[in-house]
């Protein structure tokens, strides 16, 4: 027998999944809380300044990506929460927690369905910063993502599929 995700398709595309895994992952590994951002507010902010992005895969019975962008001043934030230590630049261990926070994200919202949690893995972290890039993927089946304001933190997750078998 063969496991579909079909069945299951508005759990994996709930944006309360999402935003419930990043809730999860900030209030646990960070103490802080957050909080989706209304409006179409995504691009603003993110992207005039050296910026941070993500990447997390996804491989199995769904393919796709968890993606996390932030501005530089959000990323040694969070950093700072995450290991205690201040950070005047963007330096490798910021790096590194914006890439660990990615993969706790993606790992807490693949949980919520139950044959995602088993048949899908993650890949190792990426991690990308400059000023001025895209980062491109293939049409997707479906992407659900927001802004969200984690303290003095805002930070832009999505979720990106691009098949579900």
């Amino acid at each position: 027998m063969t496991l579909t995700l079909r069945d299951s398709a508005h759990l994996v595309s709930d944006p309360e999944n999402l935003t419930s895994s990043v809730q999860e992952v900030f209030e646990m590994m960070l103490g802080i809380a957050c909080q989706p951002v209304q409006g179409n507010e995504v691009e603003d902010g993110i992207g005039v300044a050296e910026s941070v992005t993500a990447v997390v895969g996804f491989g199995g019975i769904l393919s796709g990506a968890c993606v996390i962008r932030c501005d530089e001043a959000s990323a040694r934030q969070i950093a700072s929460r995450m290991t205690g230590m201040e950070f005047e630049a963007l330096d490798d261990v910021v790096k590194d927690a914006i890439g660990e926070i990615c993969n706790m994200v993606a790992g807490a919202w693949k949980s919520k369905v139950p044959e995602l949690a088993a048949n899908c893995g993650l890949s190792v972290p990426a991690v990308i910063t400059g000023r001025d890039y895209n980062l491109h993927m293939q049409s997707p089946e479906f992407k659900v993502g927001h802004l969200y304001s984690c303290g003095k933190s805002r930070l832009e997750v999505a979720v990106v599929c691009d098949e579900l078998l």
